[in-house]
């Protein structure tokens, strides 16, 4: 197991080599002058200069490239451009909020998902499995912004249920800790505040996570009708074992590994991807956090932000690898 770890980090190296490259060369093809940006347009031609040289544009660009790898590998991210604070310290709380936000979509797809599918698969060919394949057909065809402005008319604005905006009520006191709210709330004891956050969570995490909820539900009904007339399932049902356990103990183990793929994929899409929940819902994450940073062309803080999700995503899927040598052993050898 420990043999099958170290040699899926070693295949990360070049991965993240690779990444890196990438994002670096996208972001110096972007049209724009970062030196202008800080000075702004009424800067002279030689204060735009000495700012090139102390930002170091005018080196080589392999050198700009092997000075900015070695700021990532020694943890410094650089200093934003329109803030001058460190990116390293500034990007946490908008990297938490984001994946608070996608943690909870991921369980709403995940319950919902998981379950759905299954049902369609045993109960195949009824009206049960009809409806949750249409549930799930409509998961994957509603945009995600037509769905939370939908949200926040029905929930929020018409039966005043759940809160449309923001990450929690500012009149409630909540200490920040970790910048994870539910964390912080549970670890302060905050009861009323813990359900505050949550219900902000709950309109956003829906919105978020109804396509990847559809997308496993179809995994999973696909993945357990291959299994679910196997052999060993007939022969635990001849034995007479509770179907419950026959369904949710033997059949979905065997066939959670292609399950488990489209979760990890989904999960590294959401984090990717929550711009347009967090522009509707407010939500001040990483997704909103690089769009104003695009706006104000503060390249140093797009570079990082980009790098950081591409990062989550590549150990997402490294844990997915992980979990399939946990899950059938034969993948380790």
């Amino acid at each position: 197991m420990l043999f099958h770890i170290g040699r899926r980090l070693v295949q990360l190296i070049p991965v993240l080599l690779g990444m890196s490259l990438i994002v670096f060369s996208i972001i110096h093809a972007i049209p724009g002058d970062p030196a202008q940006v800080i000075l702004g347009e009424q800067a002279t031609s030689e204060a735009v200069q000495d700012m090139h040289i102390r930002l170091g544009l005018n080196d080589p660009i392999y050198m700009q490239y092997l000075h900015y790898l070695k700021q990532i590998v020694s943890g410094d991210l650089g200093n934003s451009i329109r803030t001058q604070h460190p990116i390293a310290q500034e990007v946490l709380p908008y990297l938490a909020a984001t994946i608070e936000l996608s943690l909870s979509a991921l369980i709403f797809a995940f319950v919902v998902g998981i379950n759905a599918g299954i049902v369609a698969a045993w109960k195949h060919g009824s009206s049960v499995d009809y409806v949750a394949m249409i549930i799930a057909i409509a998961g994957v065809s509603m945009p995600v912004f037509w769905l939370g402005l939908m949200e926040q008319l029905v929930f929020g604005l018409k039966l005043g249920l759940l809160p449309s905006i923001g990450r929690y009520n500012v009149r409630e006191p909540l200490q920040i800790i970790t910048h994870f709210y539910v964390i912080d709330a549970i670890l302060e004891g905050n009861w009323a505040g813990l359900w505050d956050v949550v219900k902000h969570l709950i309109l956003p995490g829906m919105a978020l996570g109804m396509y990847p909820m559809a997308i496993i539900a179809r995994m999973t009904r696909s993945s357990m009708l291959e299994v679910i007339n196997s052999d060993y399932i007939r022969t635990a049902r001849a034995k007479g074992l509770n179907e419950f356990w026959v369904i949710y103990k033997h059949a979905l183990k065997n066939a959670l590994l292609p399950i488990l793929t489209v979760i990890g994929i989904q999960f590294g899409y959401l984090i990717g991807g929550t711009i347009l929940v967090e522009t509707i819902f407010g939500w001040p994450g990483i997704g909103r956090y690089i769009y104003d940073a695009i706006s104000y062309r503060d390249y140093p803080v797009v570079q990082s932000g980009i790098l950081i999700v591409a990062f989550i995503f590549v150990a997402i899927n490294l844990l997915v690898d992980i979990m399939y040598a946990y899950i059938d052993p034969r993948i380790r050898y």
